[in-house]
């Protein structure tokens, strides 16, 4: 069992894209939820808004499930969490499962998290450290701070490596203004 690696105080994994590392993918999926409470949704977990939330109305574990249309790299998760607002509704114990489908997922990571505030990076990495490649990802909360029944999550992103040219290394573009020439014509 790991324990998540937390981002410094107001670590943004957005900083991570300006990079032109990594690209974020998970507008590309298909999210669905074990339940919520009307209004608490999958568009509050995607919204990009760190003040709004999906929670859960039902029994654990709680569960966010993250379909792709085809085999898809991905890199890692970034969960945000927030103690000092959700108290015992922030997960305390999360699992990471990956696979073709809801019959074959396969846990590969479990975290335990203490108190978190801010954004939680997971990385999801195979044996021999390449990003895993896989349709589906499911994170099920198995426990609450607190013993807490419900769960508060704020936001979830997955993040694909960016390639590396097969023509050669070229700058990364990463303004508007530069992408129109990153091409050869």
């Amino acid at each position: 069992m790991a324990t998540a690696s937390k981002t410094p105080p107001g670590a943004d994994p957005k900083q991570l894209e300006r990079t032109g590392t990594v690209r974020e993918i998970g507008s590309q999926a298909v999210w669905s939820l074990s339940s919520c409470k009307p209004g608490f949704g999958v568009d509050q977990l995607r919204d990009d808004n760190l003040e709004t939330y999906w929670q859960s109305d039902g029994s654990q574990p709680h569960l966010v499930n993250i379909q792709f249309r085809r085999k898809t790299t991905v890199k890692m998760l970034c969960i945000y969490a927030d103690y000092k607002s959700d108290e015992s509704y922030t997960p305390s114990k999360i699992s990471v499962r990956v696979g073709n489908n809801f019959h074959n997922l396969q846990e590969i990571r479990q975290l335990e998290m203490v108190e978190p505030s801010g954004w939680i990076h997971i990385p999801l990495l195979d044996l021999v450290n390449r990003p895993i490649r896989t349709f589906m990802i499911q994170i099920a909360v198995l426990a609450n701070h607190q013993n807490g029944r419900d769960t508060h999550m704020r936001q979830i992103k997955v993040y694909t490596p960016v390639e590396e040219s097969s023509i050669g290394k070229f700058p990364r573009c990463t303004t508007v203004d530069f992408m129109m020439y990153r091409t050869i014509r």
